[in-house]
């Protein structure tokens, strides 16, 4: 029996299509894999007592926060995940919750390097090589840099008895989007993801995109 040369063996059209389509799944899900990873730079701070276990909580709203209770409402959704995760459990309606949770965030827009060169920002005079036909010259040119936004999300527990605060939380990441509901459960998640203990201030935690 001839056995094939590699070059002369083929796969059936119908197991070749199968094979590209596996290996097209294989590619798209590395990707996606890649691209729902977000790091943030998280720090803690807080006593909270080694022999106390996580209860029930409800939000506490600043009266800015109430003046804009829809905003605040999807802060506190997003928080939602993070702490259940970490523990606690939602106070009942009309029960007395143990703690106090106050939640906040901020987006702004990303500021250049102030020491990096204007033009080197937003255009300018730039410097030609020799050309194989001429001698140096000079012209205009034009970087054009997308807008990147700096993000942050603060969590604080409060004790709801004595008012002491017992746990902060902050992270901070950058990206070209603003932020949504599903990079602010990121942000929460990372910013939990320790409770109760406070590692290292700052440090770089990873987290999945749901």
């Amino acid at each position: 029996m001839q056995v094939p040369t590699p070059q002369e063996v083929k796969f059936p059209t119908a197991r070749r299509a199968a094979l590209l389509a596996l290996l097209g799944a294989a590619v798209l899900l590395g990707g996606c894999a890649a691209m729902i990873s977000l790091s943030s730079e998280v720090s803690s701070f807080g006593d909270w007592p080694a022999d106390r276990k996580p209860g029930s909580y409800a939000f506490e709203r600043l009266p800015s926060q109430q003046a804009r209770a829809a905003e605040t409402e999807v802060l506190e959704n997003a928080l939602r995940p993070a702490l259940e995760k970490a523990g606690f459990t939602p106070a009942a309606p009309g029960a007395t919750p143990a703690v106090l949770v106050q939640v906040g965030a901020r987006v702004g827009r990303a500021q250049p390097d102030p020491w990096a060169d204007p033009f080197w920002w937003r255009g300018g005079v730039g410097y030609w090589r020799y050309r194989p036909w001429g001698g140096p010259g000079w012209g205009l040119w034009v970087r054009s840099e997308p807008q990147r936004y700096e993000r942050e999300v603060a969590v604080l527990l409060r004790d709801q008895a004595s008012g002491k605060p017992l746990f902060e939380s902050r992270a901070s990441s950058e990206g070209l989007s603003r932020s949504d509901t599903a990079i602010l459960g990121a942000m929460f998640s990372a910013a939990m993801l320790d409770f109760p203990r406070l590692g290292v201030n700052p440090r770089s935690v990873v987290v999945q995109i749901d």
